[in-house]
């Protein structure tokens, strides 16, 4: 596959499916290939299929591309549910046999990439492959944290004395409780310029970090029902552990890592997965916790790439 360059940053006009009751949005680009599994991307926490953008018009020369909004973000609906990994899972399963009709590579960033873990490894008859991307998720061995990994950071205001750091990070889960604590919190993290300051400290090139890529991430935020889910995230207990999961994945992996990423140590966590996945193929990559986003070019060769060696 060539890289293609001065990816398109329109976002392609999407359709819903009902599931469960509910409105899911989705965008397909591209043709049906006979010897080419599709692929399906899933964005991760507060994304969108927004931020596929440069991912969707550079893959479809070459694949069938979906992306989805999971329920609970982007045009999808935002529903009084309990949201959990096991939500997401069905959801995901449900489309890939409804809607795409058969085997997908799933590829997912972050919490998507928990998603996209949870469905390899528990739904096979879905996934013809599984691609993560600075994917989240606890490991046996890890403290118990807020599920997705590493949002504390996100959601604590900026150059704080330490001692209210100290303060928020104790108190976190006992803040998240209560109503009013929740509601000041979620008015705080959807503005634009908190937005643009957390992508400041995850994006490697900040270049990338445009005005509309903020928007697209400020906009379902002020949907109904945002802050419910956005609660419902935090308080969920936590999914099946990565190790679990890895142990019950039979599908090939790949694994692309922005090693910028501040949340997560790129190189120890690819070791944990090493140790209970050894056949996975990985590439460590110059860019933060959003290297399809950051790096498209880049992404797009080594996914395409890595999806016609495993179907020839």
């Amino acid at each position: 596959m060539q890289a293609t360059t001065a990816l398109s940053t329109t976002p392609i006009p999407g359709k819903y499916w009902q599931w469960r009751g509910h409105n899911v949005y989705y965008v397909r680009a591209g043709e049906k290939q006979a010897q080419r599994p599709p692929l399906l991307l899933v964005h991760g926490f507060g994304a969108s299929t927004d931020h596929w953008r440069k991912n969707i018009t550079g893959l479809c020369q070459d694949f069938e591309v979906f992306a989805i909004d999971l329920l609970g973000f982007g045009r999808s609906a935002k529903p009084k549910l309990q949201y959990s990994a096991d939500l997401w899972r069905d959801q995901l399963h449900d489309f890939i046999s409804e809607v795409i009709g058969q085997k997908a590579v799933l590829a997912g960033n972050s919490l998507g990439g928990y998603a996209c873990l949870c469905v390899a490894a528990q739904r096979p008859d879905s996934a013809a492959g599984l691609v993560l991307l600075n994917s989240a998720g606890p490991f046996s061995e890890s403290q118990p944290t807020s599920e997705p990994e590493a949002l504390q950071s996100e959601i604590q205001p900026p150059k704080q004395p330490a001692t209210l750091q100290k303060l928020l990070g104790d108190g976190t889960k006992w803040i998240f409780q209560q109503p009013l604590a929740q509601f000041l919190l979620f008015q705080y993290v959807r503005q634009g310029w908190v937005i643009r300051q957390t992508l400041e400290k995850v994006y490697l090139d900040k270049s990338a970090i445009t005005d509309q890529l903020v928007e697209e991430i400020a906009r379902p935020a002020y949907d109904p029902g945002a802050m419910e889910v956005f609660v419902s995230v935090f308080s969920t207990p936590q999914g099946e552990k990565v190790d679990v999961l890895l142990k019950q994945l039979t599908c090939p992996l790949l694994m692309l890592w922005g090693e910028a990423d501040p949340w997560m140590n790129a190189r120890e966590r690819s070791q944990k997965f090493r140790q209970y996945y050894p056949e996975l193929r990985e590439h460590f990559l110059r860019a933060g916790h959003c290297p399809h986003d950051e790096i498209p070019d880049r992404v797009n060769q080594l996914l395409g790439d890595w999806v016609l060696s495993i179907t020839k």
